[in-house]
């Protein structure tokens, strides 16, 4: 029988599943135990960081490209 007692992950867990989650590739049974565990905060922030790395990775490849 499964513990009913929630565990919270840290913000690199999060920050990993975020990462996973941006790409695309993230199981089902993750996912499940994701929703449960994460706080909320952490994932807002987990996810502002992804956007700004991905804003930043797509500004250095379009200087490289018009340069």
């Amino acid at each position: 029988m499964q513990s009913k007692e929630l565990r919270k992950r840290s913000f690199f867990a999060t920050l990993a599943a975020v990462f996973w989650s941006f790409v695309g590739l993230r199981r089902l049974a993750d996912y499940e135990k994701d929703v449960t565990s994460f706080n909320p905060f952490y994932v807002i922030g987990a996810g502002a960081v992804g956007v700004g790395i991905f804003i930043a990775v797509l500004l250095v490849v379009v200087k490289m490209v018009v340069a």
